[in-house]
């Protein structure tokens, strides 16, 4: 029990929605609010998306990113990990151009192209706050969120070797870890490596205590002891399978862009909310969560300065 556990908040995303909670952040301001308070109350890393802060829609404007960006950093030194993902409406080049911008430490990297299925959330609701919302929801019945293995290169070789970016590489099924495999081997994917075990998306494996073990036997078998790893479990299953990673030997990622609730019926006010709950968890279990620092010193992270330009 002496690693500390590294506490991941995913603040926004792009899956939810303005009408789905008051309480997910679309602007720049309350994004970075968000944000910083989630690392005053232990996240060591701040997963970040940028949305139009008019309509709330999912964005990759860099000059939003510049913006959230620099407002946490002034307040805070936690990790700041730039998505590369965007949404699946967006192009490669759409979706790296707020880290080309930046040159953050860490970016995510989803591991493989899927079918993201958002679609049966617009079943739920039937007045929406923009009319964008249910369209963009409906769109994924028909859309692949792409990530080619050439992407995934591209993404390697831009962010990785050229601007010294670091990884949450996420894995949303087995054949994910088995693509991280193959880049640890071939070199392009440099160690340490820090596996983000995405359960519970439609399209992608499911959220059940079987499958995480199955998910990191996998990683066990290709390997070895070269990685650390942290659970993302949507909806429902954030805190039981977030915990279970802990117990584990690994971390946990909480945060709104995955899970808009605390508990069964409740909606989560903050991010900060949730990662309290996590961390009174974590403590209670005898485990002591991450600083910032030792987060940098766990993933051999660059430092948390970010490029002016």
């Amino acid at each position: 029990m002496s690693k500390p556990v590294i506490i991941t908040c995913a603040i926004t995303g792009s899956i939810h929605t303005p009408t789905m909670s008051e309480h997910l952040p679309v602007t720049p301001q309350d994004i970075a609010r968000q944000a910083i308070d989630a690392a005053k109350a232990g996240a060591a890393i701040i997963h970040l998306h940028a949305r139009d802060p008019q309509t709330g829609m999912p964005s990759a404007d860099p000059a939003l990113f510049e913006e959230i960006l620099s407002t946490i950093a002034r307040e805070t030194d936690a990790v700041l990990n730039v998505s590369t993902g965007g949404s699946s409406r967006m192009s490669i080049d759409e979706r790296l151009a707020p880290a080309r911008r930046v040159e953050p430490e860490m970016c995510s990297l989803n591991m493989g192209s899927m079918n993201f299925g958002l679609f049966p959330m617009a079943e739920r609701y039937e007045a929406w706050r923009h009319d964008w919302e249910p369209e963009f929801l409906e769109a994924t019945r028909s859309i692949i969120f792409q990530n080619t293995f050439k992407d995934i290169e591209t993404i390697l070789s831009d962010l990785g070797d050229g601007r010294g970016v670091r990884f949450e590489l996420e894995c949303y099924d087995v054949g994910h870890i088995q693509t991280v495999a193959f880049y640890r081997k071939r070199g392009l994917l440099k160690g340490p490596v820090f596996l983000q075990f995405v359960l519970g998306v439609f399209g992608g494996i499911d959220a059940a205590p079987e499958q995480l073990m199955h998910m990191k036997a996998t990683a066990d078998r290709l390997l070895g002891t070269d990685y650390q790893f942290s659970v993302l479990a949507a909806g429902r299953q954030q805190f039981p399978l977030g915990t279970m990673s802990v117990i584990l030997g690994g971390n946990v990622r909480v945060g709104l862009e995955d899970n808009l609730m605390i508990e069964r019926g409740k909606l989560a006010t903050s991010n900060a909310e949730q990662v309290r709950k996590i961390r009174r968890l974590v403590e209670e279990l005898g485990y002591r969560v991450a600083s910032p620092a030792e987060a940098r010193q766990m993933l051999a992270l660059k430092g948390a300065a970010l490029n002016p330009a």
